[in-house]
């Protein structure tokens, strides 16, 4: 899932990374995607043989642009749903560690069976 998740956030041109995996003294590209799987639970028991795994992760984006923490995270939302992910919100800010940077996040949940 997590390359299905990175080929998806890629065809927006920014670069995508793990969260927290920028380097002490990396700067910080202009606009970019992070991620963060917090959990992968089985989904079902039929049987007592598990079915499925529920995916769950979280999406930020960051920019020196603040429209574009909303417009592109809205856009990436869009493309996930097309891609069968699930969007349960239109995302919430979060900090960012350069006060150049305005953030935003999504949960994003896939249903793999």
């Amino acid at each position: 899932m997590v390359d299905n998740l990175i080929e998806i956030l890629s065809q927006f041109d920014y670069p995508v990374r793990r969260q927290g995996s920028f380097g002490k003294n990396e700067p910080y590209p202009d606009s970019f995607f992070t991620f963060w799987n917090d959990e992968s639970p089985d989904h079902k028991y039929y049987d007592n043989v598990n079915y499925g795994v529920v995916w769950y992760f979280n999406v930020y984006f960051y920019s020196i642009n603040p429209s574009n923490t909303y417009d592109v995270l809205e856009q990436a939302r869009q493309a996930l749903k097309a891609a069968g992910w699930i969007t349960p919100g239109r995302g919430y800010d979060v900090l960012s560690d350069e006060p150049t940077h305005t953030g935003r996040g999504m949960q994003v949940i896939f249903l793999e069976f």
